[in-house]
């Protein structure tokens, strides 16, 4: 079996991992028989299920530690939704900002991170910042092991030529949160996987990377494999799982662990109408299915919080289309471009990062009994379309956007809305322009065109910070050929719109990069039980897990970060259980 060859930000599976995915597992088979009364079929120290980030840094490590390694992917190719993203790694203090001299202090990290991701309970002046002595000593966990995680994947060379380098914008790219007086550290913290010299291919070459250094091992990966039960002894230790393969049941012994690094669920539907506000469509790949839920939940898991999710905005037509998009609308394009509600008020800093400006979709209006911004339209004029063209959700000239609408004046463009909203109703909630919606969008456009000439936005700070002309520079640069100039004015990030069509209306809908919520783990990656006690055997890292910084997106490589470190703190502490 081999794996296919695809391109940045999509599973990238070269000749390390289709090597590794050829491998069939040969584990040891020994005396004994599993619960079921079967004889084991495989035997090792620690299986790891699932093979991105999380899952092949919980290999890795516990393969360098001397465990004998099995890993389990249930898809047919490897790297995980890790294979489709960027690759980059948010982390604190890490060797590069040592070598720099920049002190990433604890004290005001974790603030930092307490503050941005339980924003509700933080309290500067309690020792664990206001949270839970569990939740607390996971994010001290991360803390503490983000930066040795990386060193030790560069001592292995399980990241080729021990190299990581610091992601870029135009500068050190600034954390998503970047003006919080918490965030002593406000650049810097993102890595992205070097492979050989200055060069990257995001999580593709990260997922590859690890798979390869399992290659070398002779460390054997079962595609196409599925866990369907989690074993315990009499004593309540997880020593192995059922799996089905081919149609047939398979038996594993794990000796001293098993630790799922599997995705989420945002392709689950049921789970996601459940525990989610709202999730049209995902980028994550189509198994994100939430399968360790439910077997966590059998094994006597105590379920964190199974609301998180790393959210990014979609294209509506897309989602409605297929629920597993290609691309979110992560850093919207464009500076003549807003975004309003169905009643034509703006409602959110456009220029936020995608994580945080996809929360705009789920207020409650309890004066009128509905989320008036369960759907957002994205207005923009033809300047920002040339301008910018090719950024998404921009089409590139030439190209089409099927889900686009032009009109050319705004009222033909509004009407053009609305027709769409009537052929999607069934699908959306019946969601409609509100009647005055043409005046306040028009009004909402006058005002937005005087605040991009003074450069000053005093409803949302777009432009304030750092962050949004940092990313707006990676995402919005000027597509070269364009007709425009420059923005001339004071921001950057804000331009008024022509006064003139034709203008642009994209619908946007809230998505996920994947979910973040499930069963709680403690500073040692061990899942706990309901009684709070951990689960002897069992571990989680990654999408599969109650996100270890909460809701909060920290920064470029905010899931893969927290994912790579608690894959190491599984591999390590369950090898050497």
């Amino acid at each position: 079996m081999t794996a296919s060859k695809i391109g940045r930000r999509q599973v990238l599976a070269g000749a390390g991992v289709a090597a590794v995915a050829g491998m069939t597992a040969a584990c040891a088979r020994e005396n004994g028989s599993s619960p079921t009364g079967e004889g084991w079929d495989e035997e090792c120290d620690v299986l790891c299920v699932g093979s991105g980030a999380a899952g092949g840094t919980a290999a890795v490590t516990a393969a360098a530690e001397g465990a004998k390694v099995l890993v389990l992917e249930k898809m047919p190719v490897l790297g995980g939704t890790t294979a489709k993203s960027g690759g980059v790694c948010w982390i604190f203090n890490h060797f590069l900002l040592k070598e720099q001299g920049i002190e990433d202090r604890k004290e005001d990290a974790l603030k930092y991170a307490v503050r941005y991701g339980y924003s509700r309970h933080y309290d500067p002046s309690s020792p664990t910042l206001g949270l839970d002595e569990t939740r607390y000593k996971v994010i001290e966990a991360f803390y503490d092991n983000g930066s040795v995680a990386i060193d030790r994947l560069r001592e292995l060379d399980a990241v080729q030529f021990k190299q990581f380098r610091m992601f870029q914008v135009d500068r050190p790219a600034p954390d998503y949160a970047d003006h919080l007086p918490e965030n002593k550290v406000p650049t810097g913290r993102c890595l992205e996987p070097a492979v050989g010299s200055g060069s990257a291919e995001g999580g593709g070459s990260l997922a590859r990377q690890l798979l390869a250094y399992l290659e070398k091992q002779k460390t054997p990966v079962m595609l196409e494999t599925a866990v369907t039960k989690i074993i315990r002894d009499e004593d309540g230790k997880v020593i192995g799982v059922r799996a089905s393969q081919g149609g047939k049941d398979i038996h594993i012994r794990a000796r001293k662990g098993v630790i799922f690094g599997t995705g989420g669920y945002s392709h689950n539907v049921a789970l996601c109408d459940m525990h989610q506000p709202f999730v049209y469509g995902s980028c994550s790949l189509p198994g994100s299915t939430g399968d360790f839920i439910p077997l966590a939940q059998e094994a006597g898991a105590m379920m964190g919080d199974l609301g998180y999710a790393w959210r990014s905005q979609v294209v509506l037509g897309e989602a409605l289309a297929n629920r597993g998009v290609g691309w979110g609308a992560f850093v919207l394009p464009g500076d003549s471009m807003i975004l309003v509600n169905k009643y034509g008020k703006r409602v959110v800093n456009e220029k936020r990062d995608y994580n945080d400006r996809t929360q705009a979709h789920f207020p409650y209006d309890p004066a009128h009994e509905e989320y008036p911004n369960h759907l957002i339209f994205m207005l923009f004029d033809e300047r920002s379309l040339d301008a910018f063209g090719g950024a998404f959700p921009f089409p590139a000239p030439g190209a089409s956007q099927p889900y686009m609408l032009k009109g050319g004046n705004w009222d033909e463009l509004f009407g053009k809305i609305d027709a769409q909203l009537r052929e999607w109703s069934g699908k959306t909630g019946g969601v409609r322009l509100a009647s005055g919606f043409a005046e306040t969008a028009k009004q909402t456009v006058a005002t937005y065109n005087g605040y991009a000439r003074n450069g000053v936005d005093p409803d949302f700070n777009r432009g304030k910070y750092d962050y949004d002309k940092a990313w707006h520079m990676l995402f919005s640069a000027r597509r070269e050929g364009t007709k425009y100039p420059e923005n001339p004015f004071p921001n950057p990030v804000m331009h008024p719109f022509a006064e003139t069509g034709p203008y642009y209306a994209i619908i946007l809908g809230p998505g996920t990069l994947d979910t973040a919520g499930g069963p709680q783990v403690n500073e040692n990656a061990q899942v706990l039980a309901a009684n709070g006690e951990p689960i002897p055997g069992l571990y989680g890292a990654g999408n599969c897990i109650a996100a270890p910084t909460g809701q909060a997106y920290l920064g470029a490589g905010g899931t893969i970060g927290p994912a790579v470190t608690f894959g190491y703190i599984a591999g390590k502490h369950a090898a050497n259980s």
